[in-house]
């Protein structure tokens, strides 16, 4: 009985395993996310030869849409650009939602404007969720290597902000975004790789091959992401050659990294005349990068152990020491990875292959990256109030507000002032100068949502409305200037409950009403406020008096009882009327009832005037005869 319950939990076991192996492999034949934007495009762009889908352009800050000219072949072949003028403001960005979490690729293909009136070769910065990950340089249009921008990053918001700063250099232009997603232990470099790293690809050499070439060309897994690969057929065509077979090359295409299998068919190789190899190039001093090196012995004549092998230096340093690839490897055509990572303090990177036991070196692939840490973001919060403050104020297109306020830290909003809040690992705003900038519109209710701001600065604007009532919330404020704008109504009493302020300028507006007893009363260790140029304001010295000051409660009492008084009024006129009303209808009621019996009573006097009136005089009658009794 022991013994067939054991089997049951074998078989259980089993089928247990099974699935998850089936899922797994579920999992890997799933697609991966990937979006492609034709920028400037008014429509969806396949392109040939594997039928790309670009996407309309779509997700964009400003900008207008040109006619590009690509300056380079390796650029997908699209014929509209994107490009951002500076007076629609130094940061403008492209905004991709519904991103879903994970790793990805992000590259960004440049093109120039096709008009000979515009610069023909712009320089400015490129960042991806605010880590700066790109600074074009003078020549990027004549080398296919600097025409795109690329890097590894993590999607943890489900969107990818992808912003373009102008240093001044002619307007920035954009033929293309890509965000394809990797595996995500993709380049896991070692203990400090993570979501807190930017990987940013600054070389990917195709050695032996004599022409770039995209994963897409090599047939390469939809996982690696479509990274390009720079050809080179040889580092010196005097010292060295390249070699290549179309064996089948094992281990390739595997996770995390999909590298393609004829990547591996081709590799440079040292000679008889110089068995070492040497490869150098230029880089930016002082960072860290993380080196990977790609090898497979394609040689038929290397089959064993001992026949080649090589020590690995990067600027003189030995860091792979005695490689044997077929030992690494146990076999002929098979792939092996070598990664490493080096700090660089020069402008140099020299990677050599020095062969010993009288062998050639032997390499097929070299990838590098600089590692750089991703920059914390600002407060998802205070961004959002910030932009209501852009609308609400009707910001010049010229500040551009777009992108994160405070990185990437080479390019800050224009007027803003952040801090970093260790507490949050988040940047806070803590200063707005935005004086003098011809704002027009209103002051929000959502700038008390900046709760870390010391300084706030909207002097000599046109600025309207009332002060709000939420600016008293934000405790720390120490100076407040909003002087020679144009707000209106009584000075919000919650400013006095700001203890830290300084500085409080609200001269030169249309305010009305007492100044807040706990404003103007209140000693003022050091502090300087004006109220002057209000011709409304009363109530401390240097303003008129006011006259009887009421509580609140008094306030609200008085205007209760003005309005029941009204109320009364109003009743009492309606009551008046409406008897007033009664009494004429009763007066025309009574008047019609009557008419008859008048007119009757009228006619009556009217026939016994008349009789009277034409009675004939009787002259017969004896004046003296008396009358009858009867008559």
């Amino acid at each position: 009985m022991l013994r067939s319950y054991i089997l049951q939990l074998l078989l259980l076991q089993i089928i247990l395993s099974s699935n998850s192996l089936v899922w797994v492999l579920a999992a890997q034949d799933k697609e991966p996310y990937g979006i492609r934007i034709s920028c400037g495009s008014r429509e969806d762009v396949h392109t040939q030869p594997t039928n790309t889908l670009w996407y309309r352009d779509f997700g964009y800050t400003g900008g207008r849409f040109a006619n590009a000219t690509r300056p380079s072949y390796i650029i997908p072949p699209l014929n509209t650009l994107r490009y951002f003028p500076m007076s629609d403001g130094p940061e403008n960005c492209y905004y991709i939602n519904n991103v879903p979490n994970g790793h990805y690729e992000v590259r960004i293909f440049f093109a120039l404007v096709a008009d000979p009136n515009l610069d023909s070769e712009p320089i400015f910065d490129v960042s991806v969720e605010g880590t700066l990950i790109n600074s074009l340089r003078s020549g990027w249009s004549t080398s296919d290597e600097q025409s795109f921008a690329e890097a590894l990053i993590f999607v943890k918001d489900t969107s990818v902000s992808i912003c373009f700063h102008s240093t001044g250099h002619g307007d920035p232009s954009i033929l293309s975004i890509e965000v394809l997603q990797v595996d995500d232990n993709a380049y896991n470099f070692g203990p400090s790789w993570g979501k807190g790293t930017v990987l940013k690809t600054i070389k990917r050499l195709a050695c032996g091959s004599g022409k770039p070439a995209f994963d897409e060309d090599y047939d390469g897994n939809h996982w690696g992401g479509d990274r390009f690969w720079l050809g080179t057929k040889t580092f010196s065509a005097s010292s060295d050659k390249s070699i290549s077979t179309e064996n089948v090359i094992a281990e390739v295409s595997n996770s995390p990294n999909y590298y393609p299998e004829k990547l591996y068919q081709y590799a440079i190789v040292g000679t008889d005349r110089q068995p070492d190899l040497s490869f150098e190039m230029e880089v930016d001093p002082n960072k860290n990068y993380s080196i990977w090196l790609h090898f497979a012995e394609i040689d038929p004549i290397i089959n064993i152990e001992e026949e080649r092998v090589f020590d690995i230096l990067i600027n003189g340093d030995i860091v792979f020491p005695n490689i044997d690839i077929i030992r690494r490897t146990g076999e002929q055509y098979t792939a092996l990875v070598l990664n490493t990572t080096v700090a660089v303090s020069g402008k140099t990177l020299t990677i050599m292959l020095r062969a010993t036991n009288g062998s050639h070196a032997l390499i097929n692939a070299i990838e590098v990256f600089e590692i750089i840490t991703a920059e914390m973001t600002t407060s998802i919060e205070e961004i959002k109030a910030l932009q209501t403050l852009k609308n609400s104020l009707g910001l010049p297109l010229r500040f551009g507000w777009n992108g994160d306020p405070c990185v990437p830290q080479q390019h800050p909003w224009s007027g803003v002032d952040c801090q970093f809040d260790n507490k949050y690992s988040k940047w806070v705003i803590d200063g707005l100068g935005l004086d003098n900038q011809g704002l027009r519109g209103f002051l929000p209710s959502d700038i008390s949502k900046l709760q870390h701001l010391q300084n706030i600065n909207l002097s000599e604007n046109s600025i309207k409305g009332p002060i709000p009532y939420s600016l008293g919330t934000i405790t720390g404020l120490e100076i407040l200037d909003l002087s020679y704008n144009q707000f209106n109504g009584s000075i919000p009493e919650s400013l006095g409950q700001l203890t830290s302020l300084q500085i409080l300028n609200l001269n030169g507006n249309y305010l009305s009403g007492r100044v807040p007893a706990n404003l103007g009363g209140r000693p003022l260790h050091r502090a300087s406020f004006n109220f002057t140029g209000n011709e409304g304001l009363c109530g401390i010295p240097g303003l008129p008096t006011c006259g009887p000051h009421l509580s609140v409660a008094a306030k609200i009492g008085v205007a209760f009882g003005s309005l029941v008084a009204f109320l009364f009024i109003v009743i009492f006129a309606a009551c008046w009327w409406k008897r007033r009303q009664n009494i004429l209808r009763a007066q025309k009621l009574a008047a019609a009832r009557e008419a008859p019996y008048a007119k009757a009573r009228t006619h009556f006097t009217c026939d016994v005037q008349m009789t009277k009136h034409h009675r004939p005089h009787d002259h017969s009658r004896n004046p003296t005869e008396t009358p009858s009794l009867l008559s």
